[in-house]
């Protein structure tokens, strides 16, 4: 409420303007049915038939017209309120190191920018409306009652406490339900985005039906607490309309006596009636106004806990930029555990500057752990990584990771064109540096085959596109970062054998001069390395040239011997 309101100041004060005005017509419509009982029906002055009527039109027409002022007003600060925070989450969700996005699901984090948003509107406005309409229109009519008869005032009041109490009794139950609320409608995204993103699976393995009964679970979980929520919320109604029948018939009874037998003024009565009877409604808001917001802080909460959750891996204070002449990489004594599985074990190793440095192994080995250790999505608990001498550490991230190109085996693509995919790599670069890209990736030639050539969709995920082509985008993005060091996550694995020629001697010139890393368990893809590291359970248990290692008759040349005897052809064997 503290930040919004000062970054919306003018815009509250002129809707609470707006409001004062329902209020004030609101009590006036009361106020004027004493004129309309004691100067029409009692007096019957024709005059005054005139009047009331017309003053009647002007207070219902400023209603009106302030109504809107109003509604409008909140409704553009709402949006605008919504809008600052889904991008306040979503700020903070790109600050998030990756161990942030392995424990949350991704269902959640759509929950968190969607629900959570509008629930902090949802609590504003209730409180501003509160404030700013219910409050106002009740004292405006209090006052009307009071002026008119402050004893049956005092009288009607009475169903205050008891109404208080028992919502209060309702609150705590609903937090409750709210909070079981959210959880499941997060799996609801989350069983959506499994079944959008796996439907090939899905479909191939016949999961429809464990897909289905996880759906209709979390669905099953999500109508029980809104009913229970519901439940909740709707007994505020029988409470408030059982004190308020008695309350309107205590006055009527009263009242009516006073009118009878002792003579009173019958327009204050009728006055008093219309005003206790235009009270109902924003009492009965208010008296659920506390279920309410208890009800949408469970959001508020949840989302300040995102807004407010601090990156572990972040820079540290003095970080300086990190400057690569040489690109030489050394690792000392690296350990890394993920929770309780280790995966590196007091590693160390150099790839040397400018050349081609083979991480190889059977898989689990720690290979590409060792790379986001590099690009810094994880820091080791033990151990110092560095690059020309500069630990890693003490760097900027942004710095570090403009130093780095990366290709991964799983390649992903944004949700957008050609064009757009490749220039993440240099945001800057102009076309024809673009062009270059894709040709020396051996892509030029089916990115103009496509429909709308570099501006063609690659549709989400790169769906539009076959594995090979996703994977020659990868590498003409990589290619264009050009920057001095070159991680290759099996680059080449979803190519056919043409296209991975091509791409192999395109590679070739990328590499040169530059520090690269490839993982590969195609050995023959990495016979030329100038390094090759055998890694088995997070160690380097060898290092050295293909020549050398195979010559060592270790664990390199056993797995050499598997593929290159599994590729030859039967006579060969």
């Amino acid at each position: 409420m503290w930040e919004n309101a000062r970054q919306y100041t003018r815009s509250y004060a002129i809707a609470f303007v707006f409001m004062g005005l329902v209020a004030a017509s609101t009590a006036a419509s009361a106020w004027i049915m004493k004129d309309v009982i004691n100067e029409v029906f009692i007096n019957r002055d024709q005059q005054m038939i005139y009047l009331i009527s017309a003053a009647v039109l002007v207070i219902f027409t400023v209603k009106g017209a302030a109504t809107f002022g109003q509604t409008v007003i909140l409704s553009r600060v709402g949006n605008a309120i919504v809008a600052d925070c889904q991008r306040r989450l979503f700020g903070r969700v790109l600050e998030q190191d990756l161990a942030f996005h392995d424990r949350t699901p991704l269902g959640e984090l759509v929950t968190r920018m969607q629900h959570n948003t509008s629930a902090a509107r949802s609590v504003i406005d209730m409180i501003v409306v509160t404030l700013g309409r219910d409050v106002l229109t009740i004292v405006g009519l209090l006052s009307v009652m009071v002026i008119q008869d402050p004893l049956l005032s005092a009288f009607a009041l009475l169903i205050m406490p008891p109404a208080v109490l028992g919502v209060s009794l309702l609150v705590k139950r609903v937090r409750k339900h709210a909070k079981s609320q959210f959880v499941s409608t997060a799996r609801i995204l989350s069983v959506v985005q499994e079944t959008a993103l796996g439907v090939r699976i899905v479909k191939a393995f016949g999961a429809e039906p464990r897909m289905g009964q996880s759906m209709n679970v979390a669905v099953s979980e999500v109508e029980k607490q809104a009913n229970k929520i519901a439940s909740l919320t709707a007994r505020t109604s029988p409470l408030m309309e059982t004190l308020g029948g008695f309350a309107v018939a205590g006055v009527i009874l009263y009242g009516g006596f006073s009118v009878v037998q002792r003579g009173q003024d019958p327009g204050a009565f009728f006055a008093f009636i219309t005003a206790l009877l235009l009270a109902y409604d924003p009492a009965k808001r208010l008296a659920r106004l506390h279920i309410n917001l208890n009800n949408s802080l469970v959001g508020v909460r949840l989302m300040y806990e995102l807004i407010d959750d601090v990156p572990v891996l972040k820079d540290v204070p003095g970080a300086i930029e990190l400057e690569v002449s040489r690109g030489e990489i050394r690792f000392d004594d690296v350990h890394f555990s993920y929770g309780e599985s280790t995966a590196l074990k007091g590693l160390t190793l150099t790839a040397k500057a400018g050349q081609t440095t083979a991480l190889v192994g059977a898989s689990g080995a720690g290979k590409s752990t060792l790379f986001s250790l590099i690009e810094r999505f994880y820091d080791p608990q033990q151990g110092r990584i560095s690059i020309d001498g500069q630990d890693i550490t003490q760097v900027t991230l942004v710095s570090l990771r403009a130093q780095i190109a990366f290709v991964t085996q799983d390649t992903f693509l944004f949700d957008g064109s050609l064009r757009d995919n490749i220039s993440v790599g240099r945001p800057e670069a102009s076309e024809a540096e673009i062009v270059q890209a894709a040709k020396d990736a051996n892509a030029h030639d089916f990115i103009l085959a496509q429909p709308g050539g570099y501006d063609g969709p690659v549709g989400e995920g790169g769906g539009n596109l076959s594995g090979g082509q996703r994977q020659r985008i990868a590498i003409a993005r990589a290619m264009l970062r050009n920057a001095p060091i070159l991680l290759l996550d099996e680059a080449t694995s979803a190519l056919d054998a043409e296209s991975e020629a091509k791409v192999q001697s395109a590679l070739l010139r990328l590499m040169k001069g530059r520090t690269t890393l490839v993982i590969a368990h195609r050995l023959a893809t990495v016979r030329d390395a100038d390094q090759l590291h055998v890694m088995d359970a997070g160690r380097r248990i060898e290092s050295g040239t293909h020549d050398s290692l195979y010559a060592e008759d270790g664990i390199y040349r056993r797995l050499c011997d598997l593929q290159f005897r599994d590729n030859r052809k039967p006579s060969e064997a």
